[in-house]
């Protein structure tokens, strides 16, 4: 009887066996061989699984950012109001606690900025659209429950690229270790929070 592989599963399988030599030797400089030994399979297969090492982090990406989502969703779910919630959502930029994802989005940034496909490109506007909807989606329901003014929508999008700017900036200058900048964020937040809530 022949054997049924899940192809979905086998292919997180090996993302994730490859998961440490990428992040290690960097998009750029690890070799397929290195990654096919790491995931105890044949070249060939990789290529059954994989398009190049592009698709593999593409892959690793996705199983972080699932896993860092949830994380995210529950530290959003422990707390009541807007202003809480805007916090731990941008806290997400610039806190210590997924180095790993930091690590392997840096490999993306990598990609992203040598070698601009369509597809990196795209991937990246994707996963960047989903964080603002959610971020916006968090200022909705704020003004849902009589917490903000409508008008604080107008502020969202500014918010969320403050967010990104930390990101970026947190992964060459690492100031997310740095205690007094992360209240000096969160007072930044309590000041545009005093004008938008009702």
């Amino acid at each position: 009887m022949a054997i049924i592989v899940d192809k979905t599963q086998k292919r997180k399988d090996i993302a994730l066996a490859c998961k440490d030599a990428l992040i290690n030797d960097g998009i750029h400089n690890v070799s397929i061989s290195k990654l096919t030994k790491a995931a105890g399979i044949s070249k060939g297969s990789f290529y059954d699984y994989f398009e190049n090492k592009n698709d593999l982090i593409f892959e690793i990406i996705n199983i972080s950012l699932s896993k860092h989502n949830e994380l995210k969703q529950n530290k959003l779910n422990s707390v009541k109001t807007t202003r809480e919630k805007a916090k731990v959502f941008l806290q997400i930029f610039y806190d210590e606690d997924d180095e790993e994802l930091k690590n392997l989005y840096k490999e993306f940034l990598s990609i992203s900025l040598s070698n601009p496909t369509k597809d990196i490109l795209d991937y990246h506007k994707n996963r960047n659209d989903e964080y603002f909807e959610w971020f916006v989606s968090i200022f909705n329901d704020g003004i849902k429950k009589g917490e903000l003014n409508p008008e604080a929508l107008n502020l969202v999008k500014g918010l969320f690229i403050l967010g990104n700017g930390l990101f970026l900036s947190g992964l060459t200058c690492n100031f997310h270790k740095n205690d007094s900048y992360m209240e000096e964020v969160n007072e930044f937040i309590d000041v545009i929070f005093n004008f938008v809530e009702v």
